[in-house]
């Protein structure tokens, strides 16, 4: 299927102008919320409801409902919050303007014509809707409906092609894994789906690793890995194209099955696994060295005089620091509004997507390549365990989604808010006297508030953290954790990873994440430079004859987005900062934030390479671009099933290289690393030394630390020095913190139900 053609897009057969039309239903007017930051404020149940019940009903979309008939339908496919235009919130924030008409974003699968789309909409105001509009991309482009996403229903009737495809290989399965397909209840096996799906545009065909149903699934291949093609709208027609078999490829079903009944097939026969002590279990097993122990309760996160933090639906306080925040369902953590000391810092921090791009023998592992926005990774925001996830004190908060679903669906206690104590302080000082004693000692405490939320992407889990520091510093983290994707050992499949275990290939891969930075500091009109130090060498003006080399500081304005667009392959300079050249503090340095990365991040491919079009943000390191509303995102839920020709390409961003000098500014920030498996990865992949992210730190922003508010340093000075034998000890909290404890038992629910 080709791509339709530019800037036309048909909605049941009319044209687009015809989906302009408003409907006739009135709406009243709306209670204004008790807190300006609830325009940023996810959907409630109510108004995800109200705009599926509002558009279920337009006959002119002719929508059927998400879950059962068929894959050649019109369905809602996902409802979210349509963020306000920047200029128009920005007014309302500060006071000058009316507060924006609160809208969705509705996402529509038109299955049922002649050319099959996905369209969007904004559909308002909320939160009772009577009118939608088309959302487009920049340029008009138009997404095929091959770009979809995945749906329950098209994985369940791809199951149901699976194992119809799969009876004549039941007795090799039984026989290599003691698994099967057939009237199966237990001792069953299943599959991980690879994308994206095919070589081009149009293409439908899925890799699918076939693995024995145990805990930890992912970890158990068993040797074969399927492809599907499922293109055409009916799964009647649906084929398998080829096969691969313990390192051998097979043209058809038959074919595998003949050579297995002739026994000319080199059989892979897979171990009984245990009934305990699985190796892709979280079971204990083994005991540590020290025989120190483990069956007691570690150190533990506690308030023994309350909470610090101020929690107002979704407006966040901190010390110097107030924000608004949002979970998409489509690409997860967002921020707006950032301030400090009430002035604003940054518009939006928001992630854009994750990616993880593998390599490998079998053709699924040299096919894997992750776009996890494409699996709304934001709606796989699973429950939070207190006490693991996040601490017992933590305040949790629960999501609503409404994803290839028929209603909303609560996530309980997908977000998590705590302070949290860092283990070094913030600052100290120890003024020694040089005679066995002090002269002062001083030190502040060293605490961070997170706001925390997890994305299980199937195997992976990604933790997704912002850190908010007293001294006006903000940092965005993520840590990955969870099963490795892994494929069968082959003894070719070594020079791309390691092998794991029995028959367990960990495959080489490298995961990527894409930030936007949308910084105001000191205002929206900001300008980018970067700083690094370069050598002098220089007569030594008091020494005659000497020599000096000696570092000194070289700046480097980026006037326009080509000089701005720093590549990865190439160190970027170690200081990279934003300022308002009209704002000055106090000592005449211009007002900035620097930008710090914590990344080891690489080209995941050469640049131009068929998918690599999809992912063009990833050549940069950081790339600063003016801000514009038709470039909201760096990537879109389609990009993983259409790389080759996706509706949002980053680079387009770039390419008309505009001034970038006292502008409103948005940073795009990438973080990564290589991941090469080893046994130590199993059975999960622990998070130290697996995460990665950046600092946005004042720069010459304020006069000084702004910390030095923050009531919780402890200052000892000796009042007989230098005996030091009585001592002035300075707090301003209690002497004591009183009693660590949180009495209640451990529990959890861990459901995602429809309300």
């Amino acid at each position: 299927m080709g791509r339709q053609r530019q800037g036309r897009m048909w909605l049941l057969g009319l044209p687009w102008a015809l989906a302009l039309l408003v409907t006739m239903a009135s709406s009243g007017p709306s209670a204004d919320a008790p807190d300006p930051a609830s325009i940023f404020a996810d959907l409630s149940p109510e108004e995800l409801g109200a705009v599926r019940t509002f558009l279920m009903g337009r006959p002119e979309l002719g929508l059927s409902p998400s879950q059962g008939g068929a894959l050649a339908k019109n369905s809602l496919f996902l409802v979210e919050l349509l963020p306000p235009k920047k200029r128009s919130a920005l007014r309302f924030l500060e006071h000058v303007g009316a507060r924006p008409r609160r809208e969705a974003r509705a996402i529509i699968f038109f299955g049922a014509q002649a050319e099959p789309n996905i369209t969007e909409l904004a559909v308002g105001p909320l939160p009772r809707p009577s009118s939608y509009r088309l959302l487009g991309f920049k340029g008009g482009r138009a997404v095929p409906f091959s770009a979809r996403p995945m749906t329950r229903l098209e994985y369940e009737l791809l199951y149901e092609a699976l194992v119809a495809a799969m009876a004549p290989l039941e007795p090799l399965l039984r026989e290599a894994t003691g698994f099967g397909f057939q009237n199966c209840s237990e001792r069953c096996l299943t599959f991980s789906d690879i994308a994206p799906r095919g070589l081009g545009p149009g293409e439908r065909r899925t890799w699918l690793v076939i693995q024995r149903f145990v805990e930890g699934y992912f970890l158990h291949p068993a040797g074969l890995e399927v492809l599907l093609d499922h293109q055409d709208p009916d799964p009647r027609r649906w084929a398998v194209r080829q096969l691969w078999y313990n390192g051998r490829y097979f043209g058809s079903v038959r074919e595998l099955a003949e050579s297995h009944a002739r026994g000319t097939l080199p059989l892979a026969r897979l171990p009984e696994p245990p009934a305990r002590h699985l190796f892709s279990s979280y079971e204990p097993r083994g005991r540590f060295a020290s025989g120190t122990p483990t069956e007691v309760h570690g150190a533990k996160v506690c308030e023994p005089q309350g909470r610090r933090y101020r929690l107002r639906g979704n407006r966040l306080e901190y010390g110097g620091w107030s924000l608004a925040f949002r979970l998409r369902s489509s690409a997860g953590l967002q921020l707006f509004d950032v301030r400090f000391g009430g002035e604003r810092v940054a518009y939006e921090l928001s992630v854009q997507e994750a990616i993880a791009f593998y390599g490998g023998h079998s053709p699924a592992a040299m096919q894997t390549k992750y776009m996890d926005a494409g699996w709304a990774m934001g709606a796989s925001s699973y429950e939070l365990a207190r006490g693991v996830d996040c601490p017992e004190t933590a305040t949790f908060l629960d999501a609503h989604h409404l994803l290839d679903a028929d209603g909303p669906v609560r996530f309980r206690h997908a977000l998590c808010v705590f302070e949290l104590p860092t283990g070094v302080p913030l600052r100290r000082h120890f003024d020694n006297d040089f005679q066995g004693g002090f002269h002062f000692y001083a030190g502040l405490e060293g605490r961070a508030l997170v706001l925390r939320t997890t994305s299980t992407v199937y195997n992976y889990d990604y933790i997704w953290d912002f850190l908010l520091y007293p001294n006006g510093v903000l940092e965005a983290k993520v840590h990955a954790t969870g099963y490795i994707h892994a494929t069968f050992y082959t003894p070719e499949g070594r020079r791309y990873g390691s092998r794991v275990h029995s028959h367990l290939l960990g495959n080489i891969h490298t995961h990527l994440v894409h930030y936007k930075v949308d910084l105001d500091v000191a205002g929206s009109g900001n300008s980018f430079e970067t700083m690094d130090i370069r050598f002098e060498n220089i007569s030594n003006p008091w020494s005659a004859g000497a020599r000096v080399v000696q570092p000194w500081l070289h700046r480097e304005p980026r006037r326009r987005e080509r000089e701005a667009a720093l590549p990865l392959g190439r160190p970027a300079p170690r200081y990279l900062l934003f300022s308002n050249p009209r704002r000055r503090n106090r000592w005449g340095h211009r007002r900035t934030f620097r930008l710090q990365l914590s990344s080891h991040a690489g080209p995941v491919l050469p640049r131009g390479w068929r998918e690599e079009r999809g992912v063009t943000w990833a050549r940069y390191h950081l790339a600063v671009t003016r801000r514009h509303e038709n470039e909201p995102s760096s990537s879109s839920i389609y990009t993983q099933n259409d790389p080759w020709d996706p509706p949002v390409t980053f680079e387009n961003f770039i390419r008309d290289n505009e001034t970038i000098e006292d502008q409103d500014l948005v940073a795009w920030v990438t973080v990564g690393f290589l991941h090469v498996p080893h046994a130590e990865d199993i059975p999960n992949t622990a998070t130290p030394g697996n995460a990665v992210g950046f600092f946005l730190r004042p720069f010459n922003f304020f006069n000084e630390d702004p910390s030095v508010a923050s009531r919780a340093p402890v200052i000892v000075r000796p009042l007989d020095p230098p005996t030091c034998s009585r001592l002035e000890i300075r707090r301003w909290t209690p002497p004591s913190p009183g009693a660590c404890v949180h009495p209640e038992p451990f529990t959890y629910n861990g459901t995602y139900r429809q309300v």
